[in-house]
């Protein structure tokens, strides 16, 4: 459920002392958010390591047509079954129930095929069914070829008369991405055995025309546990511009490989029916006339169905259906690539959907309704999701040429670099209420370029970056010359984005610094601003102009390996990237002795080559040569010893990922953790940032902890973590806390040295914090810059005109002491800023040895 919190105190309201849900505004003034990965001081997270290791693992699964052709029946081993699983309360559909159901279903004719798509980061499978009309290997290579050649020859595609003929139109059903609402599998599962069942002539001409995609649960960890995130605590639908989780990365690959013109991602609970489209802001980077004209067409039939059903408020304590465009002012916006259906548009999809069905029965209500209650909210709910898909089957079939033709639209306008249509009464033509509040466009530039040699910031990082942006589909080239663009000169081995390709949007939307919407609206449902560009840690350079036929390119499929360990001698090991930071903890691990020099970076003895070439090899890391010593025993040893370093973390599920991405050992702690007995001795540091409350412990419990703080450090992000430093005495500041609701892409100035030694000259922040009134001993690591900060995102001054941008500007962002560092801004975020990770472990690093 994507549900801004007037929605959510609206549920909380009616599903509190009645068994039917009242009327809740759809025009109620919206509030700011609640911030994201907030906990109470109990609940940090405490994702077991083993959902972390398979999510950094886990490959992923092709899902190209291949050489076969459909169905593609396989009988799927059944799963153990869980008396514990949550759906079952529901009458609902268990996990371990899918597998046996979808071989039934496979069972009753020829036009069921299931895939596994890949595996959760708990280890489950997630399935992909497929239901079209028989195709034989060579109707299916066929199909295939006109699906390559709407993207990558989308003007020879607008005249081919067989993809007008005989394309099947591709629509995709995602089901289940929050694991506690459920419905959507259960309405995927009724549809397709209708589907493989029918003998009707409405279904065989749908199937004849279109291959329909349900991605059954796209949860299942989370289905099994009734808890809205996976396993790693992650919310799959915040993360599919990082793509941190394997569920996510197997949902990126469906739309990569299947291309769906139409999507629903099925939600709840907004009571009515709530359907995209979205209010403003609008993402800019999207082909945004030709979505809305498709979304707003399908969100009528889908209103239209539902609302059919018969479901009163009176009878049912069911509202009628509300869509955001036509019935709210701003708060349900569609501006941030991380969620499903805003993702897929930048793959061609121009009907995409959340649909958020509307009868609680999560959190509180699974807890305190009674049994026969809520299992008459979910069937309610089943048949509202079942009657949202099966008019989209509707839609997909009664527009299947234009809508094949608006995704063919959306490549060319990519490929040959042409404008974006605004959108006005007059380019689409039949949707009310258009007005200059939804008019968002950017200017694309010619071309990014990720320079090499001494340019480039970091090789690892851009490496790192090149390769996620193959993963999303984006082009990549690559010069074999030194060559000159726009005036600029650039070496050999640059890679080269250039924007007139297919996906333009999406590489703009993860390569553009963004915009700064503060003056647009006054609410934003979630993140505001975000740039791989800026905080990947990797040198970007955007080309405004210019032509590039005279640039010597070739197209890659990989970054180019970095990683190197010198012939002879110690090596010096920087420490810029998670890479080279997850690298020196595997070192010290493995209990090779390492110090570090003034400069920070990692002295390694020439006695680990063997360590270092499998490292090297593994992250793609550089061990250079260096004159420096790191041989303790000699008198020419530089720098100071590092130790393996263990930290408790009592910190949000993204930081929680993002610490054992870079190989530390954690112990996830809270504070009823430490209530309850903590031994201290087992760990070297301490990181908080969420469910840790100082005044909240029992006496002995905090007794323990200043006892653990007065000999080893302390590593505190936001109020939280700032809050624990000062109350222990660690650091003489005061935080001073910013707008809680803002958030985005920050500019900073760096001490450059100690923590941030190396850090890029951008950041990121969500409700932010500054430090003022520095006693001694303080050290500013890392500061706001002055004027306005903030480079894109959403971040207002309060009401009384205090927390805003310019109230930051010049302070101190990230403060350190002998025993503590402290962050304001937000180095962890959901995995995402990469290249602002090291900070964090050098800081770990650094205070685990004062």
């Amino acid at each position: 459920m994507r549900l801004p919190p007037v929605l959510v105190a609206a549920v909380l309201a009616t599903t509190t002392g009645s068994l039917l849900l009242a009327p809740n505004s759809a025009t109620a003034d919206l509030k700011p958010p609640v911030r994201e990965g907030s906990a109470p001081a109990d609940s940090a997270a405490r994702a077991p390591a083993s959902a972390a290791r398979n999510a950094l693992a886990a490959p992923v699964t092709d899902l190209s047509a291949g050489t076969g052709g459909y169905p593609r029946e396989q009988v799927l081993a059944p799963d153990p079954e869980n008396p514990a699983d949550k759906s079952i309360k529901l009458g609902l559909t268990p996990y371990h129930a899918i597998a046996p159901k979808l071989n039934e279903l496979q069972g009753l004719g020829h036009r069921v095929s299931v895939e596994v798509a890949g595996r959760s980061a708990g280890g489950h499978r997630l399935f992909l069914v497929t239901v079209t009309a028989p195709e034989t290997a060579r109707q299916t290579r066929a199909q295939e070829r006109m699906r390559e050649l709407i993207e990558n020859a989308p003007q020879a595609a607008a005249k081919d008369t067989a993809i007008k003929a005989s394309y099947k139109t591709p629509v995709f059903f995602n089901s289940n991405i929050h694991g506690n609402e459920w419905e959507g599998t259960d309405a995927a599962l009724k549809v397709i055995e209708r589907l493989a069942t029918a003998k009707d002539t409405k279904t065989a001409d749908l199937l004849a025309h279109n291959r329909l995609y349900f991605n059954i649960t796209a949860n299942p960890d989370g289905r099994i546990a009734g808890t809205r995130t996976n396993a790693n605590g992650f919310d799959l639908n915040r993360d599919f511009i990082t793509a941190s989780q394997p569920e996510v990365r197997a949902m990126r690959q469906i739309a990569i490989d299947k291309q769906p013109a139409v999507m629903l991602d099925l939600h709840g609970y907004v009571n009515g029916t709530l359907i995209e489209p979205t209010t403003p802001p609008h993402g800019e980077n999207y082909e945004y006339d030709l979505f809305l004209k498709n979304t707003y067409a399908n969100a009528l039939g889908m209103e239209a169905a539902v609302n059919g059903l018969g479901y009163t408020p009176a009878k049912d304590g069911v509202e009628p259906v509300q869509i955001p465009f036509r019935d709210q002012q701003e708060g349900w916006d569609d501006w941030p690539p991380i969620f499903t259906p805003q993702y897929a548009a930048f793959h061609g999809t121009v009907a995409a959907h959340t649909v958020e069905i509307p009868m609680t029965v999560n959190n509180s209500a699974y807890d305190t309704l009674p049994v026969e209650e809520l299992r008459r909210r979910s069937a309610i709910n089943v048949d509202v999701a079942g009657a949202a898909m099966r008019a989209t089957l509707d839609f997909a079939q009664s527009h299947r040429t234009s809508l094949i033709a608006d995704q063919i639209e959306v490549f060319r306008r990519g490929a040959t670099g042409a404008a974006q249509v605004p959108v006005s009464a007059a380019t689409v033509p039949g949707v009310p209420g258009i007005g200059p509040e939804d008019v968002y466009t950017t200017d694309f530039p010619r071309a990014y370029v990720i320079p090499a040699g001494a340019a480039q910031r970091s090789a690892a990082a851009a490496g790192r970056l090149v390769d996620h942006l193959l993963a999303n589909d984006v082009r990549v080239t690559r010069a074999t010359g030194d060559f000159r663009l726009a005036g600029r000169s650039y070496a050999k081995g640059s890679y080269v984005v250039d924007l007139r390709q297919p996906k333009r949007g999406l590489a703009n939307v993860m390569l553009a610094d963004g915009r700064d919407i503060s003056g647009k609206v006054s609410t934003m449902y979630d993140i505001s601003g975000w740039s791989l560009g800026r905080l990947w840690g990797a040198t970007v350079e955007r080309v405004e102009s210019g032509g590039l036929s005279a640039v010597p390119l070739r197209a890659v499929d990989a970054a180019t390996r970095v990683g190197y360990v010198a012939p002879r001698g110690d090596f010096r090991l920087r420490l810029d990237t998670p890479q080279e930071i997850a690298s020196l903890n595997s070192l010290l691990q493995q209990g090779v002795s390492v110090r570090q020099d003034s400069d920070g970076s990692a002295l390694v003895p020439s006695s680990a080559r063997a360590k270092a070439v499998a490292l090297a090899r593994a992250y793609d890391v550089a061990f250079d040569a260096t004159k420096a010593s790191a041989k303790a025993s000699t008198k020419a040893a530089h720098g100071t010893a590092l130790h393996r370093v263990r930290v408790a973390a009592a910190v949000t599920a993204g930081e929680l990922f993002a610490l054992r991405e870079m190989n530390f050992d954690v112990v996830p702690v809270s504070t009823a953790i430490l209530d309850a007995g903590f031994d201290w001795s087992t760990v070297d540091v301490l990181f908080v940032s969420s469910g840790l409350d100082h005044s909240a412990l029992t006496p002995a419990a905090r007794t323990a902890l200043d006892t653990f703080l007065a000999t080893h450090g302390l590593v505190g992000r936001g109020a939280t973590g700032a809050a624990l430093g000062v109350a222990a005495g660690l650091l003489a500041v005061k935080p001073v806390e910013g707008n809680g609701d803002a958030n985005g892409v920050v500019r900073v100035v760096n001490s450059g040295a100690g923590v941030t030694a190396g850090a890029p000259d951008h950041s990121f922040v969500y409700a932010p914090v500054w430090f003022t009134d520095l006693g001694p001993g303080v050290r500013v690591e890392q500061s706001y810059a002055t004027g306005n900060p903030l480079v894109s995102g959403h971040w207002r001054p309060l009401d009384d005109g205090t927390g805003g941008p310019t109230a930051a500007a010049g302070q101190a962002a990230v403060v350190s002491g002998p025993h503590a560092v402290l962050f304001g801004t937000e180095p962890l975020f959901r995995d995402h800023p990469k290249g602002e990770f090291p900070q964090v472990g050098r800081a770990l690093l650094t205070v685990s040895r004062s």
